[in-house]
């Protein structure tokens, strides 16, 4: 399944959320390998640098615990969990935020 396929198979309402989210990633991290991993839409480059998956109520951002943690002051207003960032589908997407979020992923890959 590519990430396309993915996107193409959520419900219809949250398939353009998922789309931006998917081209914001894309374009700010052009070099990272594009996969589904774990069930989730996944960039990678060695190593898994950030997923993202359609949600009942929110959209999942997983850049892992390092990036949550570097981001939390960017992060107010957002419920957060150990390398989890949920983005509520009745708010705006922080797409400039998603971007430095994926960039900075991508920085900080240590293997």
């Amino acid at each position: 399944m590519t990430i396309q396929e993915y996107i193409d198979a959520q419900e219809e309402a949250v398939r353009p959320r998922l789309t931006a989210v998917y081209d914001t990633i894309r374009k700010a991290i052009p070099d990272a390998e594009e996969t589904i991993s774990w069930g989730m839409p996944t960039f990678r480059k060695r190593r898994n640098l950030i997923h993202f998956a359609a949600m009942k109520n929110h959209i999942g951002l997983y850049p892992g615990p390092e990036a949550v943690e570097a981001f939390t002051g960017r992060l107010k207003g957002y419920r957060t969990s150990k390398g989890t960032i949920r983005l509520p589908h009745d708010q705006d997407l922080p797409l400039e935020l998603i971007a430095d979020i994926a960039r900075w992923s991508r920085e900080n890959n240590k293997q």
